[in-house]
């Protein structure tokens, strides 16, 4: 219950903060994701040993963060990215702290197919509400649907991927920066990975916001 208490408090104090810097833009925003960046490196470099595994990493690292600066000057299209991640997040979280049942995999204990269930249907949720508050009468909801659902399962493979790294290394966090949560990577995971791709649907023009 400590821990959850924790976790609450955090998503409090830091989501105001991570879409006040979104709708900034500019020098705020930009100094942000630094910040990011290089305290998700040193946490990677943390994680592996392996040096293949570092730089593998470090490279990837660079690609996202970077894909992600681009994208950050459309606010509108950073927002709905980091909407669906968080809500994704959350979601998993509650619906498998709260509904339990089988576990998903041995990668990553605490993961189970109600948590998979509820990632999807929050994040779809969220969309709906966000699109409906933008009134984007242009995006059908058929994008609305489809994209949601594809940011959402990449978002949770990503958290598998860090989760399989984090078993291997036998460490709960990748940090500890945040109360309740672990370190930045251990809260960015699933959108490290949900970047790249979402980038590629805009390139192939499947999303248009």
């Amino acid at each position: 219950m400590s821990n959850f208490i924790q976790r609450i408090l955090s998503a409090i104090i830091i989501l105001p903060l991570v879409f006040y810097f979104v709708s900034q833009g500019s020098l705020l925003m930009n100094l942000f994701i630094f910040f990011c960046f290089l305290i998700s490196c040193y946490e990677w470099y943390a994680l592996t040993k392996n040096l293949y595994l570092k730089i593998s990493g470090f490279i990837f690292l660079i690609l996202s963060f970077y894909i992600f600066y681009l994208l950050s000057a459309d606010k509108i299209e950073i927002a709905f990215l980091i909407i669906i991640c968080i809500a994704t997040d959350i979601g998993g979280y509650i619906f498998g702290k709260v509904l339990k049942g089988p576990k998903l995999t041995k990668i990553s204990p605490n993961k189970t197919y109600a948590g998979v269930i509820g990632g999807y249907t929050l994040s779809l949720l969220a969309i709906l509400i966000f699109n409906k508050y933008l009134n984007q009468n242009t995006f059908v909801h058929f994008q609305l649907i489809i994209g949601s659902f594809l940011i959402s399962t990449v978002s949770q493979i990503g958290d598998l991927i860090i989760s399989f790294f984090k078993r291997q290394s036998k460490i709960k966090n990748t940090g500890k920066l945040i109360p309740g949560h672990g370190g930045i990577l251990d809260r960015i995971d699933g959108m490290i990975f949900a970047v790249p791709v979402f980038y590629l649907f805009k390139i192939i023009g499947f999303f248009n916001l």
